[in-house]
């Protein structure tokens, strides 16, 4: 081989080497681009109800991050604008996320825009609040249940006093949120015919707005005659047991959530009972489904049931059971769990109340 073609074979060869090399570099990126994609998003609706902040969405993100820890999370709240929610799934569409959890603030109104999303091939996880339209998954509790828990433990405050006579005010949730149909029905299964239903109104999960309605029924039906308050929530049992002690009226009051605040009023004795929904179990729940549905597998593993949405879709689901919480069982329930510390609940002004409980 004359000096010339070793010259054309070199040259030939390291053409083909750049080329490899270039190759090579290419696939390298694909895999660079390919671990972009796994996003998901989640889409809270309020954060009037301490839960969403403080625990939900660290519990999901953890979660997520400790089954796939190149996963990117996008996050938004709606701060109970539903429109603004709206808009946070066109983000996330626009973001690329491949999976999104949401947790509705308005069920129904939100249908569109999961539609809108799945249409782009993004898998939509219902969390919480049952999304209506073309969701993959649900995870939430047993809702029914928790509204007739509530029921009963209103009923076992009241003790003797629980008559078909006896005034009952009721403010239940807010009515674009589907947990807050269930929670109702739940309570009415439990309360009806056992005591009278004078006063119901919805509070739209917001204290002020509870404050007001509880304030009203004081004046229509006067302040000695009502014997108990059921409340769906432990945020709006904080207006309410305002608008009760401005009134002069100590009656058994419900709640949900094992709020903070409203386990320390079960402790002060303003408010007689909560449900505990233990938050972790929802949220690792939640996170593994949408790590299954990122990754193309099969979620039944997880969501043992199936449930159906308002708008008639049946998809797998995974329903938790729930706890009433009195002053009885705060330590056996959220001390126990480490929802919350000793020191948390038992501050100077509950500090008494709690050596009273046993809780020290």
């Amino acid at each position: 081989m004359n000096a010339m073609m070793r010259r054309a074979v070199i040259g030939s060869l390291a053409v083909t080497m750049a080329l490899s090399v270039a190759a090579c570099g290419k696939a390298g990126d694909n895999k660079s681009d390919s671990s972009k994609d796994k996003s998901i998003g989640l889409l809270l609706p309020e954060n009037a109800t301490t839960r969403y902040e403080k625990f939900d969405r660290p519990l999901i993100e953890a979660k997520i991050k400790s089954l796939c820890s190149d996963c990117k999370i996008e996050y938004a709240n709606a701060a109970g604008d539903p429109a603004k929610q709206a808009q946070q799934v066109s983000s996330m569409i626009t973001k690329g996320v491949k999976v999104l959890i949401l947790d509705p603030q308005d069920a129904v109104g939100i249908k569109a825009s999961v539609q809108a999303a799945v249409d782009k091939g993004i898998k939509v996880v219902a969390y919480d609040r049952f999304a209506q339209g073309p969701v993959s998954a649900y995870v939430s509790y047993d809702n029914e249940k928790v509204g007739e828990l509530q029921g009963q433990a209103l009923l076992d405050a009241m003790g003797a006093k629980a008559t078909p006579t006896a005034n009952v005010v009721m403010i239940n949730g807010d009515d674009a949120d589907p947990n807050a149909a269930q929670f109702k029905a739940g309570a009415h299964k439990a309360l009806d015919g056992k005591v009278k239903i004078a006063y119901e109104q919805s509070g739209l999960w917001k204290d002020t707005v509870a404050n007001q309605k509880v304030t009203a029924a004081i004046t229509q039906l006067g302040a000695k005659n009502i014997a108990g308050v059921y409340s769906a929530n432990d945020g709006m049992a904080g207006g309410i047991a305002t608008a009760l002690k401005g009134a002069g009226i100590n009656v058994p009051l419900t709640g949900q959530d094992a709020e903070l605040a409203g386990v320390q009023r079960i402790l002060a004795d303003q408010q007689t009972s909560t449900v505990y929904k233990a938050f972790k179990p929802e949220a690792d729940a939640t996170a593994e489904i949408a790590v299954k549905l990122l990754n193309g597998e099969d979620v039944k593993s997880v969501a043992d049931i199936t449930a159906t949405s308002g708008s008639g879709t049946t998809v797998p689901a995974k329903l938790l059971p729930a706890v009433s919480v009195t002053k009885a069982n705060i330590k056996d329930t959220v001390v126990k769990d480490q929802l919350y510390t000793v020191a948390q609940i038992c501050t100077a002004d509950y500090a008494a109340a709690c050596k009273a409980a046993g809780i020290q």
